[in-house]
């Protein structure tokens, strides 16, 4: 009797162990992730970005919301939202309370789609199905019907009454230490909101730095982007996989973009021109789905130096 039952006992002990782990500590475990990005002029002094993404907010998250405010001690030059700040409609409140400290700086957001809309429990196979059949999002699916529209138009209130850029499908510039940053965003590509043809162009001469920001990286945004030559394009959405194998890494991007790149610093090639692309594993999760493994919730904080 003991042999029978002992070993499925025990894959399901570590099972439960394993649960428990990924939604009680790592998912509340939080990090900063400090990068340092070759692309500004040569000779221009340093800037120091901190980007935050995918907040998914609910109310009561209490120890995301204060971690959030403690990031206004790094002091950075200034701070890129690349959106999903909700995963609850009552959670505006807490991101504006939690984003407070930060808006004291200069910044730019754009949106994803769970500003838009709240979330769905879903089975998380289905994310393994979309990558086999290359089908993410609104991208060749059905459009969304019967959901929840979230108060998305308080959080760009709230953001626009800070100074924050609202980059959405449009072109701004910030001026930081007597430096111009041009600033071009779009909509979120996962429910067919991008509208690059609006912004194409490539960067102004007028600003001495130039990057692009969006929340989910698809291939045609990364694509255009580069093509235009910005040397950086920094994204959100993928959470990093959210649950790894460790030794591995992500099975799954929740977009087309591969695997190796779901969260971190890399490179995108596209018509001979190469760009930095820096995809953050944000530092929240969809509420039906509190979990995450191998993968702790973060932002970054950017170095941007001199090209050699």
């Amino acid at each position: 009797m003991r042999a029978r039952y002992g070993v499925p006992l025990g894959i399901m002990a570590a099972g439960a162990a394993g649960v428990a782990y990924a939604a009680g500590f790592e998912a509340r475990s939080f990090r900063l992730r400090r990068v340092t990005v070759p692309v500004l002029p040569p000779g221009m002094g340093p800037l120091r970005v901190l980007q935050v993404s995918d907040i998914h907010m609910v109310r009561g998250q209490r120890k995301k919301q204060r971690w959030l405010q403690s990031l206004a001690g790094l002091r950075p030059d200034f701070v890129i939202n690349t959106g999903d700040n909700l995963s609850d409609p009552d959670g505006v409140p807490e991101v504006l309370d939690a984003l407070g400290p930060l808006m004291e700086f200069p910044g730019a957001y754009v949106f994803g789609s769970n500003d838009y809309y709240g979330p769905r429990l879903r089975n998380p196979a289905r994310y393994l199905l979309e990558k086999a059949s290359g089908r993410h999002g609104l991208n060749g699916n059905p459009p969304a019907v019967g959901v929840i529209h979230n108060p998305w138009e308080d959080i760009r209130d709230g953001f626009d009454a800070a100074g924050w850029l609202n980059l959405t499908n449009t072109r701004g510039a910030l001026k930081v230490e007597g430096v111009s940053i041009g600033l071009t965003g779009l909509d979120d590509p996962h429910i067919k909101r991008d509208r690059y043809a609006q912004v194409a162009g490539g960067p102004s001469g007028s600003h001495d730095f130039s990057m692009g920001v969006v929340h989910a990286p698809y291939l045609r945004v990364l694509d255009s982007f580069t093509a235009d030559d910005y040397p950086l394009v920094l994204a959100g959405h993928t959470h990093g996989g959210q649950l790894c194998i460790p030794f591995y890494g992500a099975l799954v991007t929740n977009c087309d973009l591969d695997a190796d790149r779901v969260k971190g610093l890399s490179r995108h090639t596209a018509e001979g021109r190469t760009a930095f692309l820096h995809v953050s594993a944000g530092c929240g999760t969809n509420r039906y789905t509190p979990v995450r493994f191998a993968c702790p919730p973060e932002a970054t904080l950017l170095t941007l130096v001199g090209r050699e």
